[in-house]
């Protein structure tokens, strides 16, 4: 009797891949941009970071924080073409 498979479906959790949260609470989001708090609430109360309220977590959308990444990255800022 050969105990092969349940060594493979032990093994299979590790080959997984991880898969992005499409969002994610304030200091999982904080170490994503590697930021402080109360600057990702400035980001998030001048419109740069959308987020929603689920009970009372805040959670930040995770494509959000990729696309202020983005902007920045580019040279583009909103805050500066306002006149």
């Amino acid at each position: 009797m050969s105990i092969s498979g349940d060594n493979d479906q032990r093994a299979s959790p590790k080959r997984r891949t991880d898969i992005e949260p499409i969002a994610m609470r304030v200091p999982e989001a904080c170490r994503y941009l590697g930021i402080g708090r109360s600057t990702l609430y400035v980001l998030i109360g001048e419109g740069e970071i959308e987020f929603i309220k689920l009970g009372s977590s805040t959670l930040v959308l995770t494509e959000s924080l990729k696309s202020l990444v983005e902007r920045r990255r580019d040279g583009f800022d909103d805050s500066e073409n306002v006149k």
